[in-house]
């Protein structure tokens, strides 16, 4: 890479001697000169050649002198390593020089060989500066990408290690989250765009900042949709205990936010969530230039199609059997064995429920009139339907009674 250097200095006959001096140099394109006649020349000429590296400067000028244009110099943004040159005497405004900032100095009658050593120390170390100043944009860069999937400290962590910009593909066991939004895309087609706009905004940074408590990973924000990973990038054993935790969290968080909403005016809809664990394919998936963390498998698949029943079932939250077994003294009730689409096997399916409410009544009520629906006992409908008398908006009561109703039998059921 050419060095740029900017010789500042009054005497007529340097800008003859230092061109002779470097000639090699300059036809090689190592490096470049300009020459200024005194301080303000010097600072007119680092506007226009911005990329100067290095300045050479004596003391003694008209207009501004050395000292001064170093002080200009050192208040700059962008400071340029600076050589003084003055008389072998002036050992008082060398002083002062070093103790502004200089980063060497030369004494007259300059030694040309002199010069280039220093000039060559000089340039050495403007290179280690700018390998620092490049690794720290990369690490910039990466802990920017990063910030988008995890949490602060997990970002700032691989940031600093390097392993950001290069997490490997990988086969691991996690916990897949998504969330969706009922009737967003009437809210799209009716919002105006700029107030739509702070709304999305709103909601998934407060969705993401949940995620990133629970030490989640945020693997993709697809308009009104999240992906979120857990037990990946880093190991973390209770993956299907904290993304249960995380379930809950989300919901009452968006719950409360669309009850905020619904008091401005706002139709917002109702978040859903699935949640299934298994192997899935994760890493980066954006090649050199774009980091994209992500995950895809068949158990990513299920997640997604588990948030879609909550559709049917009138639920928020469905976790798939794989999930509620691994998570720890989890709470929640059955939904049945979900014929999913694209799936020929059935899938055992659970609603995790707060702790106020797996405690309540109406939770053991409906455990028996599934366990009377599984065993194929006609007294599941009047069960369901009592239930239902008593609580109205409890929605997977009610879906499984007019299964039944439109006789259906077992817990077995198939969802487009």
């Amino acid at each position: 890479m050419s060095t740029t250097l900017l010789f500042v200095d009054d005497e007529p006959d340097l800008e003859a001697l230092v061109l002779q001096k470097f000639r090699r140099r300059i036809r090689d394109g190592e490096v470049t000169i300009i020459f200024a006649r005194d301080g303000l020349e010097a600072l007119a000429a680092l506007e226009q050649h911005p990329q100067v590296d290095m300045v050479v400067s004596d003391i003694n000028m008209p207009r501004m002198d050395g000292l001064s244009l170093l002080t200009k110099l050192q208040e700059a943004e962008d400071k340029k390593s600076t050589i003084i040159v003055s008389a072998y005497g002036d050992m008082s405004n060398i002083r002062t020089a070093m103790n502004r900032g200089a980063f060497d100095f030369l004494t007259k009658p300059i030694d040309f060989a002199d010069l280039e050593a220093t000039i060559g120390k000089t340039i050495r170390h403007i290179e280690m500066l700018r390998e620092v100043r490049r690794r720290q944009m990369e690490a910039e860069r990466a802990h920017a990408a990063l910030s988008r999937h995890f949490s602060p400290e997990l970002a700032k962590r691989l940031a600093a290690s390097g392993e950001g910009e290069g997490i490997e593909v990988q086969w691991r066991d996690v916990a897949t989250i998504f969330t969706d939004i009922t009737g967003f895309t009437s809210l799209v087609e009716t919002a105006p765009p700029e107030a739509l706009g702070k709304l999305l905004n709103e909601y998934v940074g407060g969705m993401t900042e949940i995620v990133f408590a629970h030490e989640g990973t945020v693997a993709k924000i697809i308009g009104d949709a999240i992906q979120v990973l857990f037990n990946a990038p880093g190991d973390q054993p209770d993956y299907a205990t904290r993304a249960v935790a995380c379930a809950h969290a989300l919901d009452a968080w968006a719950q409360e936010f669309r009850a905020r909403q619904r008091a401005t005016g706002i139709t917002f809809g109702a978040t859903r969530i699935g949640i299934h664990a298994g192997p899935a394919l994760v890493g980066n998936f954006g090649g050199n230039r774009y980091f994209d963390y992500t995950a895809y498998g068949d158990s990513i698949n299920i997640a997604a199609r588990l948030e879609a029943a909550n559709k049917h079932l009138g639920t928020r939250i469905c976790v798939s059997a794989s999930v509620a077994e691994a998570a720890e003294n989890f709470q929640g009730r059955p939904v049945g064995e979900l014929m999913l689409r694209g799936r020929s096997e059935p899938l055992r399916a659970f609603e995790p429920l707060p702790p106020e409410k797996y405690q309540a009544p109406e939770t053991a009520l409906y455990a028996e009139a599934f366990a009377k629906m599984a065993a194929g006992d006609a007294a599941a409908m009047p069960a369901f339907a009592a239930l239902v008398g008593m609580h109205a908006d409890d929605s997977l009561a009610g879906f499984h009674l007019r299964r039944l109703l439109n006789g259906a039998k077992g817990i077995r059921m198939q969802l487009e």
